[in-house]
């Protein structure tokens, strides 16, 4: 038992690094990028985006985690085999029937989005959907044998191959004086060469394997489906909650700022500049929910055996964690973010509507905590329930709030939808992980005040800076640096200095071991010279 828990810990420790740095890859490319071909050319790129992001969560982390459970639930080599193939067999249909779709309907599609020349980047990205069954099965089936190096090396690979396409077709983009539509279905093919590099890792999988081993007794297809598009997509389309939430604005910001008035190309630039935020929120995300994902097989351990306690121990430190990290990162980009706007895409424009959607990282990163703990409780349904809602949400006051607010309508829209998922989510929290936050020591209140000195501080670096230098991209970079090692050089001291997590709390955290050593030494060191 100790052995197979070690081996799960290790590979949860890979597989969250193959994620980190894929995540880090997929948000940071589109800085260059969108630098490269301009708010336009953003704008063309994102419409489409979401689409790609569902197939994405589909090969990367929807299916495959179920597929984990399907075979690891088998008891016989063979029997994971045989449910391997049926599988595949299942999802190559759906992943035909998705390109197909596509392929007939891009026109459509098109037209919907308010852009009837999105229609050949739909038809691009496509083609992702063939790759899908392959990538799932190959991933789940690895993961379910607790073997996560494959779909680690898979996942970096998948990543690095999309963004070199997507940069290259840029560059040639602009060398050459392509369209913005000719660049966008180009670079949408990125995804396609991404996810068959990525396919060349499962190919000894399928040859030598998956087809060699003789056939078990078959389960029932049907019933494999119903599984499979029941809870499957569910753990799908939570995945995919912020993409859906961009999907919805694909159809509805462009055609809202022309309904409202806004000249169509106007509008382009407007959506372009809007989705900035979206690498903002991706690398605000990455580092909270990366950072406590460690902790989830230890969570899932405790459950397991029975105690209680240490079940509920854990994941108030790994609530904690999450909201600390998602806290700072929110409000440190908010006070930020007309320059680091500037810094990153050479403009300010927008900053307030970008600051307003930045808020989802706080919270999008306590939905996907809380949903974490509760999918090693076996609850999907809040969350499932949570999920429709918000999207709903989005739905029906996007269109809304843009024609009323204009362009910052989205980004409230979009929190607002958030924020309704979360409320849903608090309100049918099983008592085994209700007050995770308020149990009577203080860290709520503790957490805002090291927030409010963080944010002090920062003000004074920047108002500083910015009336001793004129504002250029320049000043924007040296204020972006000085503001975030001042904002987390504070926010740490003030975590130290109220003891707000405990020396068992820090010891669950992945280096928390070395820090308190730090931390110990410092205090010696302090204490001698105060001696002297």
């Amino acid at each position: 038992m100790k052995n197979k828990m070690k081996t799960v810990m290790h590979g949860a420790l890979i597989l969250s690094l193959a994620s980190l740095i894929a995540k880090v890859l997929s948000a940071c490319y589109r800085i260059p990028f969108e630098n490269l071909v301009g708010n336009t050319g953003f704008y063309v790129y994102q419409q489409v985006y979401p689409i790609y992001g569902i197939g994405m969560t589909f090969a990367l982390t929807g299916f495959p985690v179920f597929i984990s459970k399907l075979i690891a639930e088998q008891e016989s080599p063979g029997e994971k085999l045989q449910v391997s193939r049926q599988v595949f067999v299942i999802l190559t249909v759906f992943g035909g029937a998705c390109w197909l779709f596509l392929r007939l309907f891009a026109n459509q599609i098109a037209v919907l989005m308010g852009d009837p020349q999105l229609a050949s980047l739909l038809r691009s990205v496509a083609w992702m959907f063939i790759f899908m069954p392959i990538l799932a099965v190959g991933r789940g089936y690895y993961q379910g044998i607790f073997d996560m190096k494959p779909t680690a090396i898979s996942q970096v690979i998948e990543q690095f191959v999309r963004v070199f396409v997507i940069i290259f077709v840029a560059l040639l983009a602009v060398h050459r004086h392509w369209t913005i539509y000719r660049m966008g279905t180009w670079a949408m093919l990125g995804s396609t060469f991404g996810a068959l590099a990525a396919s060349l890792n499962f190919v000894s999988f399928y040859t030598k394997t998956i087809w060699q081993f003789p056939h078990e007794k078959k389960q029932s297809y049907f019933s494999l489906t119903k599984r499979l598009f029941s809870d499957g997509l569910i753990i799908c389309l939570f995945a995919a909650m912020m993409v859906l939430l961009q999907l919805v604005d694909s159809f509805t910001v462009n055609n809202s700022l022309i309904a409202s008035g806004v000249a169509p190309m106007v509008a382009k630039s407007i959506k372009g500049t809007y989705d900035r935020a979206q690498p903002l929120v991706q690398l605000g995300m990455v580092v909270a929910v990366s950072f406590s994902s460690t902790l989830l097989p230890a969570l899932t351990d405790a459950l397991q055996n029975g105690k209680l306690a240490n079940f509920r121990r854990i994941a108030k430190t790994l609530m904690r964690i999450s909201a600390t990290i998602a806290g700072a990162a929110t409000c440190g980009m908010i006070i930020l973010m007309p320059d680091i706007n500037s810094m990153l895409f050479g403009t300010s424009t927008l900053s307030t509507t970008i600051s307003v959607y930045v808020v989802s990282v706080l919270v999008i990163t306590l939905i996907s905590t809380y949903n974490s703990i509760l999918q090693s409780l076996n609850q999907f349904k809040i969350t499932a329930f949570g999920l429709i809602l918000a999207v709903a949400v989005k739905a029906l006051t996007n269109s809304f709030l843009i024609q009323h607010l204009g362009i910052i309508g989205a980004s409230v829209s979009t929190v607002l939808s958030l924020l309704v998922a979360l409320g849903i989510v608090l309100c049918a929290l099983p008592s085994t992980v209700k007050n995770l936050f308020f149990n009577g020591d203080g860290f709520v209140r503790k957490l805002i005040i090291s927030l409010v000195v963080m944010l002090i501080g920062v003000g004074c670096v920047t108002h500083g800076i910015g009336r001793l230098l004129p504002f250029t991209r320049k000043t924007a970079i040296l204020i972006s640096i000085c503001g975030i090692i001042v904002g987390a050089g504070l926010f740490v001291l003030m975590i130290l200095v109220q003891k707000m997590f405990t020396i068992r709390e820090w010891l669950l955290i992945p280096g928390g071991k070395k820090l308190i050593k730090l931390m110990t030494k410092i205090k010696k060191r302090v204490n001698k010279i105060a001696i002297r």
